[in-house]
């Protein structure tokens, strides 16, 4: 269940730590997010070293659909209600900055980058669109609600962002990994001030930056209440349309569509980690109805961290850890989010005052609707005298049958059926006794 971006590239390796070692910033984290802030720290001669657990790009950024795009959903106008148009247009340049710095870099990079427009379309909810397309208005771009001609069902309308983008971000991320000062399989056991400990030796530090998807810390910044994770899906067809657009429903349950090479990525089947949903099946199930010839080549899953609010947590970690910084939260729109965070967090290191810090200050009020539903999710789960276990927090642990893997609905840790981690924030395997039935 390898994505087409690991099936069509070769990723350049990097050797593991080697005895003590000591730097100026350390990153953790080899996706995109640390790639790239490696590469910006590079660029100012700043000396750093990323430390990457496996292989550079094996995790999230290799399970993405790779949409480079400031249309995050309808986004805009539930932004301006709760931060206001000065905030939300700041929102807006940050990320329009990403997409313009992603096709400067890829000018040197064969990455297949292509300028597409994105849509976010609704099946029958034209009100939302109309309250869209007035906050795109009042933040200067000029576009209105269009029919997505391309899609094979009726919607009522879209609102539209030219001049966006799509890649391979795998070989993007090849590229720009090249030459960098990386470690791979070296796996951070515990992070002291001043001093980081892997198996291999130790790594003293001044700053260090978490571009570990999901942070790793629970004592400081409370991101085990300012998160939860979400599982998406993407199944990749030969014989099926060529979309020309970058398609998203505004729903949380709709489906996305993109164009790579002769394939058509349809993605949706989406549920928070630890719950059901409709998986691969209901993808399958919408192109057998609608492309009845589609031939099946790939599908995988993605797994994405959801903020309380409608923006990433970028900057400094908690006010008790100054020197530490975090990216996370990227609400399923990681290319961007990546790239925001590696130019902000690069200049902050430099101690380069940012207009967009306050934007995405990971310190900001965290009181939602959302924060009531996590910790009403991780009170349940924690009090259900069930086994297995997460060895995160210690909430219950339930089967996902699709994925045949033990999801955690608390915080996102997944595991195989025999307990090895898969996906963080736990930082080791489950124990576990397996028992006959367990997953009936």
């Amino acid at each position: 269940m390898e994505s087409v971006w690991q099936n069509t590239v070769s990723m350049p390796e990097f050797e593991s730590l080697r005895g003590d070692v000591s730097t100026d910033v350390l990153i953790i984290g080899g996706g995109i997010t640390g790639i790239l802030c490696a590469h910006f720290l590079q660029e100012k001669g700043i000396d750093y070293l990323l430390v990457e657990e496996n292989k550079i790009c094996r995790g999230v950024t290799g399970n993405t659909t790779a949409k480079i795009t400031a249309q995050h959903g309808l986004t805009y106008a539930k932004l301006i209600k709760h931060a206001g148009p000065e905030r939300t247009k700041l929102y807006l340049e940050a990320n329009q900055k990403a997409v313009q710095k992603y096709a400067e870099l890829a000018c040197g990079i064969p990455c297949d980058f292509e300028e597409k427009t994105a849509y976010v379309y609704s099946i029958n909810n034209r009100k939302k669109l109309e309250k869209e397309a007035e906050a795109y208005r009042l933040l200067g771009l000029d576009d209105e609600i269009t029919a997505p001609e391309e899609l094979p069902f009726s919607t009522a309308g879209a609102v539209r962002m030219r001049h966006q983008a799509q890649f391979h971000p795998l070989k993007f991320a090849a590229g720009i990994a090249r030459g960098l000062n990386i470690c791979e399989h070296t796996f951070v056991t515990q992070l002291l001030p001043g001093k980081a400990l892997t198996s291999q030796g130790s790594i003293a530090y001044q700053k260090v930056i978490f571009a570990t998807h999901y942070p790793i810390d629970n004592k400081h910044g409370c991101y085990f209440i300012k998160l939860y994770q979400h599982r998406s899906y993407v199944t990749a067809w030969e014989q099926a349309a060529h979309m020309n657009g970058m398609y998203v429903d505004e729903d949380k349950k709709g489906m996305s569509f993109r164009s790579f090479d002769n394939l058509l990525f349809v993605g949706g089947g989406g549920h928070r980690t630890g719950k059901c949903g409709g998986n691969w099946k209901e993808l399958r199930a919408f192109v057998q109805e609608h492309y009845p010839n589609a031939v099946e080549r790939y599908y995988w899953a993605a797994q994405d961290c959801m903020p309380l609010d409608e923006a990433p947590y970028i900057g400094v970690y908690s006010p008790a850890m100054p020197d530490c910084y975090v990216a996370t939260g990227f609400r399923k729109w990681g290319m961007t989010s990546a790239m925001v965070s590696a130019m902000l967090l690069a200049d902050m290191i430099q101690g380069i005052e940012n207009p967009y810090a306050e934007v995405f200050r990971p310190a900001r009020n965290i009181f939602t609707r959302q924060l009531l539903c996590n910790s009403a999710e991780t009170v349940c789960n924690l009090l259900v005298p069930t086994v297995p276990r997460c060895p995160h927090l210690g909430c219950r642990l339930k089967w996902n049958r699709e994925e045949h893997s033990w999801d955690c609905p608390c915080h996102g840790s997944r595991f195989t059926e025999d307990g090895k981690l898969l996906d963080n924030p736990a930082n080791g395997d489950a124990k576990h006794h397996h028992k006959k039935g367990i997953h009936e």
